[in-house]
């Protein structure tokens, strides 16, 4: 069946079940590999990508509930060639280790962002509940509270806040 999406800003039309799930659409129709499978029962947040604005997880979410509404992707964060702010705090802040789950975390947070511009920890903890194995969530939350933090001082770098 084929189904059109918006992904990355870009108009495209897949030839696929509507059941099927939106990360394997991504990753095996569109070739975008950034969002990453890691559990399949939408539990991990490895698979995280923006649906009209909202972090969803896609490991789980039929393609047709997809249809006619905007995605990014990791790949669709930066614009212009310019690394969207949360992918420079994880930079910035040596956030990965292996790596794996990071393109999830990153959408998380940047969905967290737009709604929250200076979340609290207690805000951070329960809007970010994707999984690290390597257990990188200390430089998680001190790199979303340098964004935070940047933003308030007008994009100039403030010292890192520890927390």
């Amino acid at each position: 069946m084929a189904i059109t999406l918006t992904v990355n800003g870009e108009t495209r039309t897949v030839d696929v079940e509507p059941d099927t799930p939106l990360l394997w659409v991504l990753r095996d129709t569109l070739g975008l590999t950034g969002t990453k499978f890691g559990c399949g029962i939408a539990a991990c947040g490895a698979c995280t990508v923006h649906l009209d604005g909202r972090a969803v997880r896609t490991c789980t979410l039929p393609v047709s509930a997809a249809a006619g509404m905007p995605i990014t992707t990791i790949e669709g964060l930066e614009q212009d060639g310019e690394l969207h702010e949360v992918q420079q705090a994880w930079i910035d802040h040596q956030v990965p280790q292996c790596g794996y789950c990071q393109s999830g975390m990153i959408m998380a947070v940047s969905s967290l962002l737009a709604q929250r511009p200076d979340p609290s920890d207690e805000q951070i903890d329960a809007s970010i509940t994707n999984i690290c194995r390597c257990g990188t969530f200390v430089r998680v939350r001190r790199a979303i509270h340098a964004v935070a933090d940047g933003r308030k001082a007008g994009g100039e770098k403030k010292e890192e806040r520890h927390g």
